[in-house]
């Protein structure tokens, strides 16, 4: 963590609460460049948020004090400082919606979980109409609506940083008036209310069995349209289609009670408006997957894929666009695409080994949890000079490991904890688990345990392995 960051944070958490922290733990990283902390003093906890962007902070605040004017889901703001580019807001907790969805469900998704989500469309609605009352506009960034301009960056988006780089072809003239007149066509519906921008599961917090909204400084007027395609066609959720059927009529019905003008005709605009959604994600996928080089984002693109093949299969939109259609079709199609893993809910198991110097492994899958498992009471080869420059990989250490009763002792232990959290996960159709192992130093025996849990889950469960030596690598 930056210094600079760091006393920044502590002075604005000292002159709020007037308490000493105790500790500052960095939450995991999401596809924007802001940064969490989460902030524990004897008797608080706080998320603190960092983010060069100062146009972005203030319509966030701007955009909180308002949502909790009406009585909305939203964090409170406890202190601000913009001068410093950071805020202090409520700790709703790790769980968000799409941690829920991938604890609650099974093949289909049962009864409590789909009334879950009937209360974040409960809340969605009243964003929507409620949250566009007295809203101030001016405030939104980059952009006061979701106009043409807007539409048409995503589009470009699309165009540059996944179609160019997932090599599909395409010709540059006529999908480029396509884009034009698609975007006409969406302007077509009424967009007077508040559009949330980034209406996705991860953003949907899940506190006390309620849901709570966060992330939401994108926001500006838009259409009705667009959030709950964000929602229902979120990728990694993967909501089958029958449940997405069963929501998508359920928000009508809380439409009506908001005399809604011409909500019989929102299914003439719904289906433009889940593949602009479709195509704006697409081109964060690519990049971020592609061109940033993380690979967690491509594990999306299968999912995107599949519904789009569904959509274009099913639906029909009521304006020609020959050369979008041609490009989404060739998406689908793609032999480069299909190189990427196969979106079966396969488990993976991230392995990493660290130092406790420098602490504890940041959860990169937005899940939290695991088990990090402690090794400094195995006996340490690192004391030895001979073994000083090695490493848990090297034949010498592993040669005086295996001679070690209390290393084997641990890892069976170890193992044991592993394997019934492994099948388990396996079982509910869980996509992610976490195990770390650390040492003093982050070399020797964290390192040749983390090798051992990595041939162990390979010869035993058919998962995806990552494994990650943070101070060797």
């Amino acid at each position: 963590m930056n210094k600079e960051i760091k006393k920044s944070i502590t002075e604005l958490f000292a002159k709020w609460c007037g308490e000493d922290i105790l500790t500052i733990t960095a939450l995991p990283e999401s596809g924007s460049y802001r940064k969490y902390f989460r902030i524990k003093s004897k008797s608080k906890s706080v998320i603190a948020a960092h983010n060069e962007d100062r146009k972005e902070n203030i319509a966030f605040l701007k955009f909180s004090k308002h949502f909790k004017s009406k009585n909305l889901p939203v964090p409170e703001i406890y202190a601000e400082n913009l001068d410093e580019n950071i805020y202090l807001q409520e700790d709703l907790g790790d769980t968000t919606l799409f941690n829920y969805v991938s604890e609650k469900r099974a093949v289909e998704f049962p009864d409590d979980l789909i009334n879950m989500i009937k209360k974040v469309i409960d809340q969605l609605v009243k964003f929507q109409v409620e949250g566009a009352s007295g809203f101030d506009y001016s405030y939104c960034y980059p952009r006061e609506a979701f106009d043409k301009q807007s539409m048409m960056w995503d589009l470009n988006y699309f165009k540059y940083y996944f179609l160019k780089l997932a090599k599909i072809p395409f010709d540059e003239q006529d999908l480029e008036s396509d884009f034009l007149k698609f975007s006409d066509y969406l302007l077509g519906a009424d967009t007077k209310y508040f559009l949330y921008r980034d209406f996705q599961t991860r953003n949907v917090m899940i506190y006390n069995d309620e849901p709570y909204f966060i992330d939401y400084q994108g926001g500006r007027q838009g259409s009705l349209h667009y959030d709950l395609a964000s929602l229902l066609y979120d990728a990694k959720a993967d909501i089958p289609q029958v449940t997405r059927n069963t929501l998508q009529k359920y928000y009508i019905e809380k439409l009506a009670a908001y005399n809604v003008p011409d909500i019989d005709k929102f299914d003439s605009y719904f289906f433009g408006y889940i593949l602009i959604r479709i195509m704006q994600a697409m081109g964060a996928y690519g990049f971020r997957g592609f061109y940033e080089k993380k690979s967690h984002f491509l594990r999306s693109i299968p999912f995107a894929i599949q519904n789009l093949e569904y959509l274009l299969d099913t639906k029909k939109l009521p304006v020609e666009f020959p050369e979008l259609m041609k490009v989404l079709r060739a998406l689908t199609k793609s032999e480069e695409l299909k190189k990427i893993k196969n979106p079966k809910r396969r488990l993976t198991v991230n392995i990493s080994s660290f130092s406790y110097k420098k602490g504890l492994p940041v959860d990169k899958s937005g899940n939290g949890g695991g088990f990090i498992f402690d090794c400094r009471a195995v006996h340490n080869p690192g004391k030895y000079e001979k073994y000083v420059e090695l490493t848990g990989r090297d034949k010498e250490v592993i040669e005086f490991f295996e001679k070690e009763e209390e290393m084997h002792s641990f890892l069976k232990n170890a193992f044991k904890m592993v394997d019934q959290s492994v099948d388990k996960y396996m079982k509910r159709r869980f996509t992610s688990l976490m195990v770390s192992f650390g040492c003093t130093g982050g070399q020797h025996r964290s390192v040749y345990s983390a090798e051992q849990l990595f041939v162990h889950l390979k010869n035993k469960f058919d998962v995806d392995i990552e494994l990650n030596h943070r101070e060797i690598t």
